[in-house]
């Protein structure tokens, strides 16, 4: 059966055209309960519809869509009675006007086209498990290679890292592989590996860090302490060199600020989220300057990044689902300069006009 909502305001005024011949409607008259006169004819089949022209036209056609039924059909000479729409139309008019409902009526909707939102979610939520269950199964695996190889890093590569930065890499594209596909745009804007820089993006989501990964760059994140915390992952982030900070902790910062110094003199590349967040809406929000005064202070280039669709297949604050869809990744050319100020706001501009040129 096809519902419709039906208007709130006072019932239109009724018309019936008249039919060619009374003769060959057989009527059956009653009268209900209250004294309101009914026409009944049979009808064969029917529906219950209150589209827009007939509102316009002024009239409204009720039917029944069950065969053998009566049609309740309206005196064009008479008119309704009041008793009778408040005893049945008015139970029509509390029906929520976001019911959908499948239009069987050619060249108006396909059956097919309706879908449940418990079941998207109950998808979302399926994939979610399943991404975390990928993920652990290949962190146990390949975090045995990076234990093994650990102390010849420590000895021949101690500030870059190159071969657990190698490994991570694996592991990330590994695990989003069946979930989500990874477009990359202005490769060619990355300077050399062994060119030390300061990598700015904006955060969207969890994901952004995966999905970083999956660039094979040896940039050391930074990270909240607590992550360090976690078996197996925790001591990965030890032994790929991820720098850890305490938030709200003005001392911890500056340690860490003085850290990223430190490796990008010895050659290494460090990544800012200089939001300092994931973004809760998707908005770009405004840019701190640590990062930009480390570039200042060591002369390195600033590398904005740019992630788009990650906080759709992932939001901030929804960790356990997985959404389908695609990510993008655009890497814009290095900028240069000795101005914090100039280069936050430079570089903010342009991961800004991304987004919304990508939006």
């Amino acid at each position: 059966m096809e519902l419709s909502s039906l208007p709130s305001l006072s019932p239109l005024p009724l018309y019936h055209p008249k039919p060619r011949s009374y003769a060959t409607l057989p009527l059956l008259r009653s009268c209900d309960r209250k004294g309101a006169c009914l026409s009944y004819s049979l009808c064969k089949r029917a529906t219950l519809r209150n589209s827009y022209n007939s509102a316009q036209n002024n009239f409204l056609h009720l039917s029944r869509v069950h065969e053998g039924d009566y049609c309740r059909n309206f005196n064009p000479n008479g008119g309704l009675i009041g008793s009778f729409y408040n005893s049945n139309l008015q139970k029509h008019t509390k029906l929520s006007r976001d019911v959908v409902a499948r239009s069987q009526l050619a060249g108006t909707g396909n059956p097919d086209a309706s879908y449940s939102l418990s079941e998207i979610k109950l998808g979302s939520k399926v994939r979610g498990v399943c991404f975390y269950a990928v993920t652990a199964i290949k962190a146990l695996f390949y975090i045995w290679f990076m234990l093994v190889a650990h102390p010849f890093v420590l000895f021949f590569d101690r500030y870059r890292r190159k071969y657990q930065h190698f490994i991570a890499k694996l592991w990330a594209t590994a695990t989003v592989a069946p979930f989500f596909k990874i477009e990359f745009e202005g490769l060619e804007n990355l300077p050399p590996q062994d060119t030390p820089a300061v990598y700015v993006s904006n955060h969207q989501s969890f994901l952004d860090i995966y999905t970083l990964l999956t660039l094979g760059r040896s940039f050391k994140f930074i990270s909240k302490t607590a992550i360090f915390l976690y078996p197996v992952i925790g001591w990965a982030m030890s032994m790929m060199g991820i720098i850890p900070l305490k938030r709200m902790d003005s001392r911890s910062q500056l340690e860490c600020l003085k850290r990223c110094m430190d490796l990008i003199k010895n050659g290494a590349s460090v990544f800012f989220f200089p939001e300092g967040t994931r973004s809760k809406d998707g908005k770009l929000g405004a840019f701190k300057k640590g990062a930009f005064s480390v570039a200042a202070k060591t002369g390195v280039p600033v590398v904005p990044m740019t992630l788009v669709g990650t906080g759709k297949i992932m939001p901030a604050g929804k960790e356990g689902v997985i959404n389908s869809g695609t990510v993008k990744v655009v890497i814009h050319k290095p900028i240069r300069g000795s101005n914090p100020d100039i280069l936050c706001e430079e570089a903010r501009n342009i991961v800004a006009e991304t987004l919304k040129h990508q939006a």
